[in-house]
């Protein structure tokens, strides 16, 4: 978490004073979208299973 607390704030120093970028934030923004997108689909799958089963319950009640 250090880590990445340090690089958020490399980033936004280069930004503040316009230095150009190093080769290895490519890198680091890579990883951070992967790890986003990990997030988004581990949410979806839980958002998703969870509203089957409601649809689920739903069904059945309507069919009795």
């Amino acid at each position: 978490m250090e880590k990445l607390y340090v690089s958020v704030l490399s980033f936004w120093n280069s930004i503040v004073n316009g230095e150009k970028e190093k080769g290895a934030t490519a890198t680091e923004y890579a990883v951070l979208v992967s790890f986003i997108a990990l997030i988004i689909i581990a949410g979806v799958t839980i958002f998703g299973n969870a509203l089957s089963a409601w649809f689920g319950t739903l069904a059945g009640r309507i069919a009795q």
